[in-house]
């Protein structure tokens, strides 16, 4: 029996990955509640111990200091002690897992689609279960049952089940960690990431920078041919991914983040991290991209908030102003400043005071940087008919209705 039972238990260790002292413990609980049901002595107050020798497996159970002979133990006995130790080998299962998932937090692990839990793919990880939850999903992406995925490990969290396992393949970290496992300059140190920017799905853009002057962090991360980054755009089912250098000179790095565009001038208001861009005409579109996307990921990437204009919309902005001032000196209207806020404590028109300006094409075009009257009514019709939803039609008739609101009329 004894020698039964010390295999069984080394055994379970091997199997489960269990602890041999876990397993004693849990044993020894179990055989403590055998007795007392044997022994009428229900309450925790009752002395009674239980030890098994760790060596030899030999069961001591002692009760008001007389030892009680293992053959008092019956079918009740072993059925609690049965109950007992599978309850704690399952806690124990639990609280491996956890730990081992606990040290896998914020990297990359696959399994398979298990099932769809509304709108939530719970994945089968092997030993356990994870959940993706609809929020953490690319958009675009549809699995099916027996699908692999691979996903990027959000949180892992304790709970009375067992661990609950969060995954991602929306977090930007998803993005950085494949180029972790694919370029092993940025895993040896010599190249790191230095920021990162993403609409999952879509498009990322990423900064890297390299501690050694004869390593290209940019040549690293694209690899021979484009053969690395095309891995981790096929993984990410052809999301757009622009790797950039990163600069210590805050303009330098900005003509990386919008590069091929050309930035003619920079003005910089440091105080409220805000730089405003002069860019070419034909290079204006370019450099918003398709529904602002393009300089909203640069300004996430670089941290600052950023506002592009083309050379003949601030010609056309300083001529208003002017035209503004002349009309304030005499009477006529109030100034208006560069950045559409109105002076001497005269309210400027509202985006959404212009015809044809809906709560749809006012988002649309705030988040693009047209977020004053003043600044759509020096715009191009080709600069808004760039932006999601906005026609060339629309886009003239809008910038029509800004100058009329603004008294400027063609």
């Amino acid at each position: 029996m004894n020698n039964e039972l010390l295999t069984i238990l080394d055994s379970l260790e091997r199997e489960k990955g269990i602890s041999r002292e876990v397993l004693f413990s849990a044993l020894e609980a179990a055989l403590v509640s055998a007795a007392r049901k044997i022994l009428g002595k229900e309450t925790e107050k009752e002395d009674i111990t239980v030890t098994i020798d760790r060596e030899t497996g030999e069961i001591k159970v002692i009760s008001e200091g007389k030892e009680i002979r293992s053959d008092d133990f019956g079918r009740i006995s072993a059925q609690t002690a049965k109950q007992v130790i599978i309850q704690k080998i399952r806690e124990a299962e639990r609280d491996v897992i956890f730990e081992e998932y606990l040290k896998k937090k914020g990297g990359i692990t696959s399994g398979l689609v298990h099932r769809f839990e509304k709108g939530n793919i719970v994945v089968d990880l092997g030993k356990t279960e994870a959940v993706m939850p609809r929020n953490e999903q690319i958009p675009k992406e549809r699995y099916k049952q027996g699908d692999r995925v691979r996903a990027y490990i959000l949180d892992v969290v304790k709970m009375a089940h067992g661990p609950q396992i969060v995954l991602s393949r929306k977090a930007p970290e998803f993005v950085k960690k494949l180029f972790e496992l694919e370029v092993p300059e940025i895993l040896e140190g010599i190249v790191e990431i230095r920021a990162i920017a993403r609409e999952c799905g879509e498009r990322t853009k990423m900064a890297v920078y390299s501690k050694d002057e004869k390593v290209d962090p940019v040549g690293s991360c694209v690899g021979m041919r484009g053969a690395r980054v095309k891995d981790i755009v096929k993984e990410l089912h052809g999301e757009r991914i622009d790797i950039i250098r990163y600069d210590d000179a805050l303009e330098k790095y900005l003509a990386n983040a919008l590069s091929p565009v050309e930035i003619k001038k920079l003005i910089i208001d440091r105080a409220n991290k805000r730089i405003q861009m002069i860019v070419k005409d034909d290079q204006l579109s370019i450099g918003i991209g398709k529904h602002g996307q393009n300089i909203r990921l640069a300004s996430m990437l670089i941290g600052w908030e950023l506002d592009i204009r083309g050379e003949a919309e601030l010609a056309q902005a300083k001529e208003a102003k002017a035209a503004e001032l002349m009309k304030a000196e005499e009477g006529e209207a109030p100034a208006v400043s560069d950045d559409g806020t109105a002076e001497a404590g005269q309210e400027a028109p509202a985006i959404s005071d212009i015809k044809g300006v809906g709560k749809k094409a006012e988002k649309v075009l705030r988040d693009a940087g047209f977020d004053t009257a003043e600044k759509i009514a020096a715009a191009t019709a080709d600069a808004l008919s760039a932006l999601d939803g906005i026609g060339t039609k629309t886009a003239e008739k809008i910038i029509a209705s800004a100058r009329e609101l603004l008294g400027k009329g063609e």
